[in-house]
């Protein structure tokens, strides 16, 4: 068994932006963020993954860099960074920054070289093609809607943008690519961070012939070959052996597309690549059939078959990353758990029970220790995030979907459901600002707030907070094995973890209905955690909601 710090942790995310501003400005910051890491120690984490800081025109909130070793305006200095940094770790918090470098921003000073000419020394940092019979170089379609291709007049050639038209990609074939990326990266490692999380880490390769993706029946290709491409284990074995073999460090890839027997690859235990990787399989169980948007609930079936998957496919061979939420995906008690007032902080306590217990490194994402929700859009007017912005206009206008049918599963499935602030009381906008808010606050943020959880025993903060208490107690719920039991069942997801001569019976019920549940000897175990006030395991019935796990 290989054991590690990081196998070990608890992460939570922070998305700057949102979690706390100290001036004011409506926007969160580096200082709001050091303001609050006692917060963070209350509830027992061990390392906080920044999203991006860096300086940024923001076309994407901030994964469009224009500058990667300065840090945004709008979010403090570098100063406010060192001194982040120092209190985290004095705190026994370590910070893992996200790594964003399959794109730049079209502002940063080599992709403004880079179209100045086709004879410029940076041209090669990106990925430049003549168009074929006045089209586009083929017909990939960009994540954020529309081509992935951009027709720049100053050269009259195409560059690739897998995600906006102001976040070209690079060219990671040029060696000199890589070679700043890695310098970059060796700076900061030396500054004392802890790791990296890689941002759509797996699209760094493209099959060097472009070809045409397959359309299914939407308007663009998607693009199939810079998913796992060709290069990208040697481009992550160069990495390692440059930069992260270096220091002790924790790095999660985010992996789109990735399979079982890539994620074996990304994250061997052996240690040439990635510490672990983010998989979104289980995350787009409730897409739709236009894009990803829909207003379904996540199956429970088809969720317990995926993790199992993963569960056992990388057990002894690779490590997991257990999630629900980040800054992409809507709030989980909204897709999983239920919002009526008698069930959302049962239904939130079912969920974080569900996947704490895994094997893998589980995230927290900022609020969700609190069990905040989807929030309430009124019009498109009210959404910030570019990928729902654009796909109204492309699914509306080109006729596919009527606004009407489309806006209220943007509603559902919008990234801006995660980017909403932080709430922390119930004073005006949450207590995040005392100016106004980039996004507007949750309406429900008086009732469900840090301040008032904190002062409350039976609260969501409070269940958190020993569910990250008893993995650093038991060895079990880090190491231990897994079984899926009733794999059929449509409201409960039931599973044993064993360690040595222990065993751990995790039992939750994702409905309103009470189930009947019977289990062996279960009488002669120890409850370490339940999300009702009592328990009674002579007659053992889940309550709507209800969740256990009972050591052996």
């Amino acid at each position: 068994m290989n054991k590690t710090w990081w196998k070990e942790s608890v992460v939570y995310q922070i998305y700057p932006r949102s979690f706390c501003d100290s001036n004011g400005d409506g926007i969160g910051d580096l200082k709001g963020i050091t303001k609050k890491l006692p917060y963070l120690k209350e509830l027992g984490i061990n390392v906080i993954w920044l999203s991006p800081v860096y300086q940024s025109p923001n076309d994407d909130n901030g994964y469009d860099i224009s500058d990667y070793e300065n840090i945004m305006t709008e979010f403090g200095t570098m100063a406010d960074f060192d001194a982040m940094l120092a209190k985290a770790h004095s705190l026994g918090i370590k910070i893992v920054m996200d790594l964003v470098v399959n794109h730049t921003s079209d502002e940063h000073k080599w992709f403004i070289e880079s179209r100045s000419s086709k004879d410029n020394p940076k041209r090669d940092f990106y990925i430049w093609k003549d168009g074929k019979d006045g089209k586009e170089p083929n017909n990939w379609g960009s994540c954020f809607s529309g081509s992935a291709w951009q027709y720049d007049e100053t050269t009259g050639q195409y560059y690739l943008h897998l995600f906006s038209k102001k976040q070209p990609d690079l060219n990671w074939e040029n060696e000199k690519v890589r070679e700043e990326v890695y310098a970059m990266m060796n700076r900061w490692c030396k500054k004392g961070i802890d790791g990296f999380r890689m941002d759509v880490i797996s699209l760094i390769s493209k099959d060097q012939s472009f070809p045409d993706g397959p359309t299914n029946g939407g308007l663009y290709g998607s693009f199939e070959s810079c998913v796992n491409g060709p290069r990208v284990h040697e481009y992550l074995q160069e990495m390692n052996k440059k930069v992260l073999s270096k220091y002790d460090l924790m790095t999660v890839g985010e992996c789109a597309g990735v399979t079982v027997e890539e994620a074996k690859k990304y994250a061997n235990s052996a240690g040439t690549e990635l510490s672990m990787v983010f998989q979104f399989e289980h995350t787009a169980l409730d897409n739709g059939e236009t894009m990803k948007w829909s207003t379904k609930r996540i199956p429970l079936v088809p969720l317990k078959e995926n993790l199992t998957k993963w569960q056992k496919g990388l057990n002894g061979v690779a490590w997991n990353s257990l999630y629900f939420c980040n800054h992409d995906q809507p709030r989980i008690v909204s897709r999983l758990g239920s919002e009526k007032d008698e069930y959302r902080e049962l239904s939130a306590k079912c969920i974080a029970t569900c996947l704490h217990m895994m094997q893998g490194t589980p995230y927290v994402y900022q609020g969700e220790e609190l069990g905040m929700t989807n929030t309430v859009f009124k019009s498109v007017d009210d959404f910030r995030d570019l990928e729902s912005i654009n796909a109204y206009h492309e699914l509306t206008e080109n006729g596919i979907i009527s606004p009407e049918e489309l806006f209220p599963k943007l509603c559902h499935q919008s990234r801006d459901n995660a980017r909403t602030p932080m709430q922390w009381d119930d004073s005006e906008n949450a207590g995040f600002t005392t100016g106004k808010p980039w996004i507007n606050v949750n309406p429900n943020y008086k009732k469900i707030n840090a301040k008032e959880q904190l002062t409350r025993e039976d609260s969501v903060f409070n269940y958190y907070k020993k569910l990250i208490s008893l993995r650093k107690e038991h060895e079990i719920i880090v190491y231990g094995d897994y079984e899926l039991l009733l794999p059929d069942d449509e409201d409960l997801f039931v599973y044993l973890r064993r360690l040595n001569n222990n065993t751990i019976l995790v039992a939750c019920n994702f409905s309103e209905n009470t189930r009947n549940f019977d289990y062996n000897d279960i009488g002669n175990g120890r409850v370490l955690i339940n999300n009702y006030k009592d328990i009674n395991l002579n007659d053992m019935k889940l309550r709507p909601f209800e969740a256990f796990a009972i050591l052996f």
